[in-house]
């Protein structure tokens, strides 16, 4: 039994019962390896755990675990091995080697992403069979997949390059449960601009265009890094779910997408494959998701900045890649605040954010949105274009992400201005984050030029902060016969 000293520095019982959590279970260092395999079929999975010293708790992530178990064995001793919920009943010694086997298709049935696809792959979360003892800081999961020949995997863990389907489990803040891909479907990667893109598109029960999806998805990923000249994760995990009209009430190409900080990043995208690509290059869905990734995790009661940073930049990425002209990207702004206006006007942002977007969409998207704005052309219009929205988020991605933990976003704003000259972020959270109502928008879109008349958009290059208007959104015109990303 481990001793544990609680010292003064402890200041919450919280603190003490983390501690208490740890049990015998994880030490700082230790490594659980796994061998796993996959039948053709995607029928049955066999997980093989090894553990550095005996462990004496053992569980899954989701409570729907044990219903897809078949079988749980302490390989060194051959006991069988019953199970409490999500948590294994083992010995008091503990065990240092379990085998267990999963029902994959059970498990699969159960998850609704499967629907659409076609029988030879499926999306099963790691949440329902990887079951692992509490880790302590710094204990390491390292999963090795043997596959049956036809049977691919795609995770979304930090991939170890010295074998080709191995994989680490990263730290981070788990705000959803991370999918995995298994089975035969378009497991590409693809390089963008030093970072690496590992795209798992799925396949669905009818015809798609597997190779212009990817060249999607790669070019809209690609936006991004027209924010600070790269990308902000150096191997995301991207996986593109084929549904059809599927039900969904936006008739989008890609009617919903989001990301999963699990075990790494994932953008999760689900597409109407039968949309010709040109829908898809003309649409913000992803562009917005990948966004996200220039920011950590942001917590609930704070989720206004994160969603308006990304409603800010699926705006000006597409005019930058050229997908959206000027007119039409602050056309866009103008009516997105418009409609935050509208929304909950007695609420604040803070207000909102507790609500919940099912309250309050418009309110906490657009809020946000028009922050970035203001606190963007503060930045370019004091400094003369030395700095700017862009060049902070660039300085935050070279020191802290892609993040292990989730922020609140007062720790984030104090951080980005941490970057630069003077602040701007935190003068603007305490005059509107409290404040009901909308932020006034209309001086900052005049002093740039953007006027509206009878609801329509006009650009004037004599305002006094055109330039920096031009500057935000201005086009990377891509080089005929030449990769841009």
């Amino acid at each position: 039994m481990r001793t544990i000293i609680i010292t003064k520095t402890l200041k919450s019982l919280r603190q003490v019962c983390a501690l208490l959590a740890l049990g015998g279970t994880a030490t700082a260092g230790d490594v659980y390896e796994y061998t796993i395999g996959v039948d053709a079929g995607l029928e049955t999975m066999r997980v093989s755990a090894r553990f550095a010293a005996p462990v004496d708790d053992v569980q899954a992530r989701s409570g729907a675990a044990a219903r897809f178990l078949d079988d749980a064995r302490a390989c060194d001793t051959g006991q069988s091995l019953g199970n409490h919920g999500r948590r294994f009943e083992l010995p008091r010694t503990g065990v240092t080697c379990i085998n267990y086997v999963v029902d994959l298709k059970q498990a699969a049935a159960a998850e609704r992403r499967n629907a659409s696809l076609s029988a030879d792959n499926i999306v099963v979360s790691p949440a329902v069979w990887l079951w692992h003892p509490p880790l302590a800081p710094g204990t390491r999961i390292i999963v090795h997949f043997e596959l049956e020949d036809g049977v691919d995997v795609s995770m979304p863990w930090h991939p170890l390059s010295d074998r080709k389907r191995s994989y680490e489990m990263l730290r981070s803040p788990r705000n959803a449960k991370a999918m995995a891909v298994f089975g035969d479907f378009v497991n590409v990667r693809r390089e963008l601009g030093g970072s690496e893109l590992r795209i798992a598109l799925l396949r669905p029960r009818g015809a798609i265009d597997s190779a212009a999806i990817i060249d999607w998805v790669h070019d809209t990923a690609g936006n991004v890094s027209l924010a600070y000249g790269r990308f902000p994760n150096p191997s995301p995990h991207v996986i593109v779910v084929p549904v059809g009209r599927g039900g969904w009430q936006s008739d989008s190409p890609v009617p919903f997408g989001r990301v999963l900080r699990d075990g790494g990043e994932t953008v999760e995208l689900f597409i109407d494959e039968r949309r010709p690509i040109e829908d898809f290059y003309d649409d913000w869905t992803a562009t917005h998701e990948f966004s996200h990734l220039m920011l950590p995790f942001v917590r609930a009661r704070h989720r206004w900045i994160s969603e308006g940073f990304a409603q800010y930049y699926q705006n000006v990425l597409l005019t930058r890649g050229g997908q959206y002209d000027e007119q039409r990207a602050w056309q866009k702004l103008h009516d997105g605040f418009e409609r935050g206006r509208k929304s909950r006007p007695e609420l604040s942002p803070n207000e909102a954010a507790r609500q919940g977007v099912g309250a309050a969409t418009m309110k906490i998207y657009w809020s946000g949105a028009i922050i970035a704005l203001m606190a963007d052309v503060e930045l370019r219009r004091r400094s003369g274009g030395r700095e700017s929205l862009d060049s902070a988020l660039g300085q935050l991605q070279l020191c802290c992400l892609p993040s292990e933990r989730s922020w609140s976003g007062t720790e984030l704003f104090e951080t980005l201005d941490g970057f630069v000259e003077e602040p701007v972020f935190m003068p603007l959270y305490r005059k509107h984050a409290d404040e009901s109502g909308f932020p006034r928008f209309e001086a900052v879109l005049e002093s740039l030029g953007v006027t509206i008349k009878n609801g329509t958009v006009r650009l004037s290059n004599d305002a006094e902060l055109a330039g920096i208007r031009r500057a935000i959104t201005r086009t990377y015109l891509k080089v005929p016969g030449e990769p841009r990303f």
